[in-house]
């Protein structure tokens, strides 16, 4: 998204943990999470395909033997059971679960595996973006933000017994009104909620308000008349009984909701040797921390990376808005700050470690580090670093 001096609105979506995409994303890293449980060094890849009542799960996998089929179809089913599934179309008891997971291609295992002479190389060839900005305190552009908050808000709800006729399957989207590149007020609010058949539509709609109401700054709220709930009248068959999901398939609503480059590859359902998951991250954490200090309002990173080798083959940097540092300098002190080979970044980051499933719903950017090491690239720690080699002075 350009910051652009006219006045323009610019839209973003999200989708709850129940959403079929999002059930087969978290089903595939719980299972890359039980992978590295066992072996932190093991690799994997793993697709999953849900519809009614079926589950396929496909990949390659190494270094985690004791990871059997029938251990990762107990996995699926619990994974299903914990988003709230328990419907006739789609019941975690019920679910005839196919897997197909087999042993890592040899070809693929040399190009990525370290020798006497050669450093660990990228698992895929490839390009990453990262990305951050300065329009909410946890440096993601507004509109992904507020439409991951607003289906957070309803799921909460849900899962504590408040709102017991809403069911897991949810999607929002909301339309911010941009003025001098800031935003200032929605435009419009679109949220979808599997409910219960005894539920009127009216009610719903201001069940959703109260929980849109307190994930958008007071005074923000769209006119009646573009507040949409349920606009189709009904959604009382979800999840994947209702549309087929697919791993992989929602990686803008995993990153900055369209408000910047995406470079195609999916996160989920992958080890942390697979630099479409690892470098975005390093990417994200290096643009957020290059905001936090002061240095831009906006900042784009991209890296690309050749299968087999250890090191990005290219970096680039593009800013927007603080006190005019060089872009090219930024491009040659942010390599120094962070190795950003495969093996650096897994290092820095801490990355071989069972992490992964909490970022497989609600977006992959912008959440708190946690104590178990999981979003340990939203960390602000090359601030001060940063502020000193540009000699920038923290706002006061």
């Amino acid at each position: 998204m350009i910051k652009s001096n006219h006045p323009y609105i610019f839209t973003s979506e999200s989708v709850s943990e129940g959403h079929p995409d999002k059930v087969c994303d978290q089903i595939s890293d719980a299972i890359i999470d039980a992978f590295l449980t066992v072996n932190p060094e093991a690799r994997g890849a793993i697709e999953v395909l849900a519809t009614t009542n079926q589950l396929v799960i496909a990949g390659e996998t190494r270094g985690a033997d004791a990871v059997t089929k029938g251990h990762m179809d107990d996995i699926a089913r619990e994974k299903v059971k914990e988003i709230g599934y328990n419907q006739e179309g789609f019941h975690w008891r019920n679910l005839d679960i196919h897997n197909y997971v087999h042993a890592q291609s040899a070809d693929i295992a040399m190009g990525v595996d370290s020798s006497d002479n050669k450093d660990e190389g990228a698992g895929d060839q490839g390009i990453m973006f990262g990305f951050a900005c300065n329009e909410t305190e946890d440096f993601m552009p507004a509109p992904i933000r507020f439409a991951n908050v607003i289906l957070q808000n309803l799921s909460k709800a849900r899962r504590a017994g408040q709102e017991p006729k809403l069911g897991p399957d949810a999607k929002s989207q909301v339309s911010l009104v941009y003025e001098n590149g800031k935003p200032v007020r929605c435009s419009s609010i679109v949220v979808s909620t599997q409910h219960t058949p005894d539920i009127k539509q009216s009610e719903i709609r201001e069940i959703v308000r109260k929980y849109v109401l307190q994930a958008i700054p007071q005074g923000w709220m769209c006119e009646e008349d573009q507040f949409y709930v349920n606009p189709t009248g009904q959604f009382i068959i979800g999840g994947p009984d209702g549309d087929a999901g697919l791993t992989g398939r929602k990686i803008i609503v995993d990153t900055y909701g369209g408000a910047a480059p995406h470079g195609g590859g999916a996160f989920s359902g992958k080890d942390p040797t697979k630099v479409d998951r690892s470098a975005a991250y390093a990417a994200r954490y290096l643009a957020k921390n290059v905001v936090a200090a002061g240095l831009a309002d906006r900042c784009t990173l991209q890296l690309s990376y050749a299968i087999g080798v250890s090191h990005p083959i290219s970096f680039y940097a593009n800013i927007q808005g603080g006190p005019g540092i060089d872009e090219r300098e930024l491009e040659r002190i942010l390599p120094q700050l962070m190795n950003l080979s495969p093996r650096g970044i897994r290092q820095h980051l801490q990355l071989n470690r069972p992490i992964y499933a909490a970022t497989a719903s609600y977006g992959h950017f912008g959440r708190k580090p946690r104590e178990d090491g999981s979003f340990s690239w939203e960390k602000l720690d090359l601030v001060e670093a940063l502020r000193s080699h540009f000699r920038v002075k923290a706002a006061s």
